[in-house]
């Protein structure tokens, strides 16, 4: 469904409102009072993060982001606050950015603070958003869709709850029993909660849920307000404890691998990274440019929204990386996906119109104003995503371990032979049975290496060969944008262009063909008509990769299963992206990571379990695998 952001409405006193619910957003006696004194004291916050690793907030209404900034200013004035602190909240009708600033201008305390939040707020697209601050210590994970739909899709264990949203009598949905079920489901031991209603039906569904709630002095004109506990009886969620020791291995130096070594040591990890190259990006990340953009379909099926997720969270990451002057060359130009006849394109404005997706993100465009932005006179309009481009691999690779340079110890010209489990460490062998690097925890991203371990004979990856040509060019001219239909083309990066590329699953020929340049440049000429006129398939450059596909086309992420019941304890997969590695590597890290820490998780629960490796366990997956 899309998301129809919330109009920016005030109340005759001046207080933000919602005139579709009838209600304000925050106590007329002062939002940021009202958050501090309901949500932060009736949580018995900041008392309770101190000396904590972790603490982990969830809100059922995000609305202005009040509750949330009033939190952050809290924990960062706390010299014994929590190493981390994770808000996760949801919200059905977000304001855009422009509207936020506005609304917060009134509360000119927290400018440091709510300006960040703005520079990083997503697009108002469905599903999990991940924002990140104060160098990744403060994690906010906003869901944008109904509050029943995120805290069923929630992997949270939360140490308080904010109730918050319009009253219970012009929005019963948010305090429905289905809704405070779902959050006790959540409740991590000792779990508090706090609101500002004290319904006599919140007070009852509440403690059906198994919560115990009492009223307490409220905020401003309001008499009273509730703080409550889960109950010591209640089956609360298992809290994982941190990781005693952060350290890592990780075996494969392309996107894959660099990106969890990078978001490994922004939680402080230590981590060896081994590759059998001499520097990194130079498998299947070895392209001279590759594109990263989402992938829409008519009904918004879990590749879909898996591509979504990880175009829009990759190109944040890319933000970053050039706010920190990392050496990552991209650019977000635009990419056209084209249609290939008439019938297609009136399929491809159809996705565009039911997805409804922001223009931002998402838009159809004509074939004269397709043409007029990439250069080149084009039959057939198609797909415009105005925020994506392309991303040149192995710089996305040195810029991921350029990050944490004194947190990582590269083993290059190193080939792995083994794993084996020692005590509580992970070795990585080389085939003298001589340990190359050894931590309690390993991830396998090693590409379409990772079969040849033992410990992987329940993960299946396929090889994919790719051959992609890169053309001489002139740095501006067309194609102006990255251009896709078939197969794709770049624009010129310094001088040279790639087009392809082919895809050949079980193929291991590691040797440039000639067959492979002319399909090349025959899926350029069908997206560029007449192109190619010029150009000698037998005299263009390409370069051969292998990519790790998985057999349902999602990627693999999580725990390295040794049957349906169990896992290899600190051993983990990143694999499996297929033509998609710039797109999924930086999300599929952070979920990994985030697994691996026991954090909240980045992404709606279903779409995780869409990408475990134990999935291929089933019966009927089994089947399939043994049927290709």
């Amino acid at each position: 469904m899309p998301i129809q952001p919330a109009p920016l409405q005030f109340a005759a006193d001046g207080t933000p409102c919602s005139e579709a619910y009838g209600d304000v957003y925050h106590s007329a006696d002062g939002g940021l009072g009202q958050a501090r004194h309901v949500f932060l004291g009736g949580n018995g916050l900041p008392v309770r993060w101190r000396g904590r690793e972790r603490f982990v907030i969830v809100e059922t209404g995000f609305g202005l982001g009040l509750n949330f900034l009033a939190a952050w200013e809290a924990w960062r004035k706390d010299p014994a606050r929590s190493r981390t602190l994770h808000f996760v909240s949801c919200e059905l009708h977000p304001f855009q950015a422009d509207d936020l600033a506005r609304l917060h201008a009134a509360w000119p305390e927290l400018a440091p603070i709510s300006s960040q939040l703005r520079v990083q707020w997503p697009v108002l697209s469905g599903g999990v958003h991940r924002l990140h601050f104060e160098g990744g210590r403060v994690c906010l994970t906003l869901y944008f869709g109904d509050v029943r739909e995120a805290l069923a899709q929630f992997d949270a264990c939360a140490d308080a709850f904010f109730l918050d949203g319009f009253s219970p009598a012009k929005n019963p949905e948010m305090w429905s029993a289905r809704v405070f079920y779902l959050l006790s489901k959540l409740a991590a031991p000792n779990a508090t909660l706090a609101t500002w209603s004290v319904a006599g039906e919140v007070r009852e569904q509440l403690r059906r849920a198994r919560f115990a709630v009492e009223k307490a002095p409220g905020f401003g004109g309001k008499r009273e307000m509730l703080r409550g506990t889960v109950h010591p009886k209640s089956r609360v969620r298992d809290v994982l404890p941190p990781p005693a020791v952060r350290h890592a291995v990780v075996i494969g130096a392309g996107a894959a691998g660099t990106s969890i070594t990078e978001r490994l040591c922004a939680r402080g990890w230590e981590v060896d990274i081994i590759d059998s190259a001499e520097k990194p990006g130079q498998g299947a990340s070895g392209n001279h440019a590759g594109v990263l953009r989402p992938q829409p379909s008519f009904d918004d099926n879990r590749m879909s929204r898996i591509t979504r997720a990880g175009a829009l969270y990759g190109w944040q990451r890319v933000k970053d990386a050039f706010a920190l002057g990392l050496p990552l060359r991209a650019e977000a130009c635009g990419v056209f996906h084209l249609a290939r006849d008439a019938e297609q394109e009136a399929k491809m404005r159809a996705v565009a119109e039911r997805l409804a997706w922001p223009e931002t993100l998402l838009r159809f465009a004509g074939a004269g104003e397709a043409g007029g932005q990439v250069g080149w006179r084009v039959p057939y309009g198609g797909w415009h995503f105005p925020g994506s481009g392309w991303v040149q691999p192995h710089s996305l690779c040195a810029a991921n371990l350029a990050a944490w340079p004194a947190r990582v110890r590269a083993h290059w010209l190193c080939s792995v032979a083994a794993l084996a489990r020692r005590g509580e460490n992970w070795h990585a062998l080389d085939a003298e049975g001589r340990t190359i690097a050894r931590a309690p925890v390993m991830v396998l991203a090693a590409g379409v290496g990772n079969p040849r371990f033992e410990q992987t004979r329940n993960v299946p990856i396929l090889s994919a060969r790719g051959q992609v040509s890169v053309l001489s060019a002139a740095n501006g001219s067309a194609p102006r944008t990255v251009v896709c239909q078939g197969g794709y083309v770049t624009p010129a990066v310094d001088g040279l262009r790639c087009a392809g590329a082919s895809f050949d699953v079980g193929d291991p020929d590691t040797e440039l063909r000639l067959a492979d340049q002319q399909a090349n440049l025959a899926k350029l000429e069908s997206i560029l008509p007449g192109y190619t006129a010029g150009l000698d398939a037998q005299t263009v450059a390409a370069r051969v990769g292998f990519r790790p596909l998985s057999p349902d086309r999602l990627p693999i992420v999580g725990a390295v299963p040794v049957d349906k019941e169990s896992a290899y304890p600190g051993l983990y997969v990143l694999s499996g992206f297929g033509a998609r590695g710039l797109t999924w590597a930086a999300l599929t890290a952070e979920l990994l990571a985030s697994r691996i820490e026991g954090e909240p998780l980045p992404l709606e629960l279903e779409l995780v379990s869409a990408m475990s490796p134990a999935r291929f366990l089933s019966h009927q997956t089994r089947k399939r695998i043994t049927d290709e």
